[in-house]
């Protein structure tokens, strides 16, 4: 059963950085675009984040470029999301997500990934 598990979330003071985690099991992501989204209360989810199998390939939304950063670890099936910077924009659960076709882009579009995972809070106080 693939999974993805993401970790790191949590309250942090605008200003402040997080960094979040998402590790695969089940099947090996090595080839496979992977990425961030996040959900605000109320709202729809979009995209922040993503990086193509070699991390030599990263998108970023508008609203988080020159904060967030993304990276990978293929030995370990995990990519990371380094926020910096965060503002209460930035309040969301964010969602994992990971595409079983290999030496793709990395892409926004959510119908390119076939995995989620469940999501992680990120709370930012002003």
């Amino acid at each position: 059963q693939v999974q993805l598990v993401e970790s790191g979330g949590g309250l942090v003071q605008a200003g402040g950085s997080l960094r979040l985690s998402c590790a695969a099991s089940g099947r090996t992501f090595r080839y496979g675009t992977m990425g961030w989204f996040r959900q605000a209360p109320g709202k729809e989810r979009e995209f922040v984040a993503a990086v193509n199998w070699s991390g030599g390939n990263t998108a970023f939304a508008d609203s988080v470029k020159g904060r967030f950063a993304i990276s990978r670890d293929n030995a370990k099936n995990t990519v990371y999301l380094q926020m910096n910077s965060l503002n209460a924009e930035d309040t969301a659960v964010y969602y994992c997500a990971a595409d079983a076709a290999p030496l793709g882009t990395a892409t926004m579009f959510e119908a390119a990934y076939d995995y989620w995972g469940q999501g992680t809070l990120v709370t930012v106080s002003s």
